[in-house]
C-alpha cells in the first residue's frame, strides 16, 4: 500500500549467461519466484528483483558478488522474508540472493556454549538440533526467521529482557564485502579488544555493508525449570508498573510480553482462547525449581499490588507452547479483526521509566482512530509495537495510520527513545532515523561509501546514498 518508486535496469545477456554458468538450475527468472522475493511482511508494494539465485557456499556468494560488481548490478540478500519495514524489498531490481539453502549447522561446542551456522539456518531448526545437547539459542523474534536475517536486522524479541538481542548473541561473522572479499570479523573468544568492532558494524546493517554467510552464536544452558504465567490488569499503568518494579527487585524475568485489550480480543478469536479481554502480561520464568517458585511469588505479589488478577501459570511444555504460539500469532490475529486487510506493524522503544506513559498516550490515540489497531510488545526492555489493520482498497486507512505512527514516533523521540527497537529502518523509517540521530547518519553514509562506493548492496535501505 505504501508507494516507493522502483528504479532498475535490464540485465545484459552476457551477465545472464555468467549467472547461468555459476548457478545452473539454482538461477530463477520466473514471475512467481520473483514475486515471492519482492514482498515481505510489510505494507509496502511488491517490487520484483530481476533474478533470484540460491547459493550453497560462501565461495559462490563471493563469485556472484564479483560478477555483480563488474556489471554494476544490485545485490539484495534474502532470508525468510519476514521483515516488516521493507528491509529486503529490491527497489533497484538486480539479483536477490536467497540464502535459505545455506542451512548447515557447522559446529556446536556445548562446553564453550557456542555454535557456528550458515546464514540460512532457521532459529527453530537450530533449537531442535541443540535440544539433546543441553543448550539453546534464546533469541526469539516470533517469526521462524533465518539466523542471517536476524543478524542483519539486529533482531531481538520475547527473550531479550534476560538474554539480550542479536547484538549480544553473536560472537563472530563471516561476511562477503561489496568488493568480493571473504572476511571473518572475530574469533570465538568471549571478548576481544582487537581493533574495530566489525562484527557489531555488520549486525543491523540490513545487508547494506556485507552479506553475512556464517554466524557464530552464544548459547545458554537449558534451564532446569521453565514456567509460564498469564495475568490480566484493569489498567496499562498497572501492567507496566508490575514489570518495572519486578525488574527493580532483581527478578530475572526470562520473557514478559504485554498485549492490550484489543489484541487480547483478537488472540482469543484467532487462537480459540478465553482470556479476559483486558491488558494482559505473558510471563516466562527460568531457573531451578526453588528459584522459579520465588520469582513467581514475588511477581504475583507485585502484580496484586498493581491491580492484577489471578496468575494462571504452568510448567507443562504443551501449555507453554500453546500460550506462546498465541503470542507469536498475534499479528495474524490482529489481521483477523478485519478480513481481507493488510497489516502495518510498527515499533518504538523508550526508557523503562517512560514506558507506561508512552503506551498510555499511544492507546489514547488509538481509541479515537477509525481503523483497528492493537498494542503488544516486549515490555521488559521498553519496546512495544502497534499493528495497524488496513483496508488495502481504502487509501484513507493508510493516511490515518501514517498520522498515528508519526505521533507515536515523535512521542518516543521526545522521551529520549528510538524510532525502532527491533524492526530496523529499511524503507519505512529513514526520515525518522535522520531526526533521531542527525549528523550520525552522515557518518553512516561515509562508511557505506567507503565499503560500497557503487551502492550495490541492498540499495535504498536505511538512508539515501547521496
Amino acid at each position: 500500500m505504501s508507494k516507493i518508486e522502483q528504479h532498475s535496469k535490464p540485465l545484459t545477456d552476457i551477465f545472464i549467461r555468467q549467472l547461468g554458468d555459476l548457478f545452473g538450475d539454482r538461477l530463477h527468472f520466473g514471475e512467481a519466484m520473483r514475486q515471492q522475493h519482492g514482498s515481505s511482511e510489510s505494507h509496502f508494494d511488491t517490487m520484483l528483483p530481476d533474478a533470484v539465485v540460491f547459493p550453497h557456499s560462501t565461495e559462490e556468494v563471493v563469485a556472484l558478488v564479483k560478477l555483480c560488481v563488474a556489471a554494476k548490478v544490485p545485490v539484495v540478500p534474502f532470508g525468510a522474508g519476514t521483515s516488516v519495514e521493507g528491509n529486503v524489498t529490491p527497489v533497484c531490481g538486480g539479483v536477490c540472493i536467497d540464502l535459505s539453502e545455506m542451512n548447515n549447522i557447522l559446529s556446536v561446542n556445548p562446553e564453550d556454549l557456542d555454535c557456528t551456522v550458515q546464514a540460512g539456518v532457521r532459529r527453530e531448526e537450530l533449537n531442535e538440533y541443540l535440544r539433546d545437547k543441553g543448550v539453546f539459542f534464546p533469541i526469539d523474534p516470533g517469526a521462524n526467521a533465518t539466523i542471517g536475517g536476524m543478524a542483519s536486522t539486529r533482531a531481538s524479541g520475547t527473550n531479550a529482557v534476560r538474554y539480550g538481542t542479536m547484538r549480544e548473541a553473536i560472537l563472530s561473522l563471516r561476511v562477503v564485502t561489496p568488493d568480493g572479499r571473504d572476511i571473518r570479523t572475530s574469533g570465538r573468544a568471549r571478548k576481544s579488544a582487537a581493533g574495530y568492532d566489525i562484527t557489531r558494524l555488520m549486525i543491523g546493517a540490513e545487508g547494506t555493508l556485507g552479506i553475512i554467510t556464517e554466524i557464530t552464536l552464544r548459547l545458554h544452558g537449558i534451564p532446569e525449570v521453565i514456567s509460564s504465567a498469564v495475568c490480566s490488569f484493569d489498567t496499562i499503568d498497572g501492567a507496566v508498573d508490575t514489570v518495572v518494579q519486578s525488574i527493580q527487585l532483581g527478578v530475572p524475568l526470562a520473557r514478559v510480553e504485554i498485549l492490550d485489550d484489543v489484541q487480547m480480543k483478537a488472540v482469543n478469536l484467532w487462537s480459540k482462547l478465553n482470556y479476559p479481554e483486558l491488558t494482559t502480561l505473558f510471563f516466562e520464568f527460568h531457573g531451578s525449581e526453588t528459584n522459579v517458585k520465588e520469582q513467581i511469588e514475588i511477581v504475583s505479589s507485585v502484580a496484586a499490588d498493581n491491580g492484577g488478577g489471578d496468575f494462571q501459570w504452568s510448567n507443562l511444555p504443551e501449555e507453554r507452547t500453546k500460550l506462546w504460539r498465541a503470542r507469536h500469532e498475534a499479528y495474524y490475529a490482529a489481521l483477523g479483526l478485519k478480513p481481507g486487510s493488510v497489516g502495518w506493524p510498527t515499533d518504538v522503544c523508550v526508557p523503562l521509566g517512560r514506558l507506561a506513559e508512552c503506551i498510555q498516550l499511544t492507546k489514547a490515540d488509538l481509541r479515537k482512530a477509525t481503523i483497528p489497531a492493537t498494542i503488544l510488545g516486549h515490555v521488559g526492555d521498553g519496546n512495544f509495537h502497534v499493528i495497524f489493520v488496513l483496508d488495502p482498497n481504502n487509501p484513507d486507512d493508510l493516511i490515518e495510520a501514517e498520522s498515528l505512527n508519526t505521533r507515536m514516533i515523535e512521542r518516543a523521540l521526545s522521551m529520549n527513545g528510538t524510532c525502532t527497537g527491533e524492526h530496523g529502518i529499511g524503507l519505512g523509517k529513514q526520515d525518522w532515523l535522520k531526526k533521531e540521530l542527525g549528523e550520525t547518519v552522515e557518518v553512516m553514509r561515509t562508511i557505506k561509501r567507503a565499503l560500497d562506493p557503487h551502492n550495490l548492496f541492498n540499495p535504498g535501505k536505511i538512508f539515501s546514498f547521496d
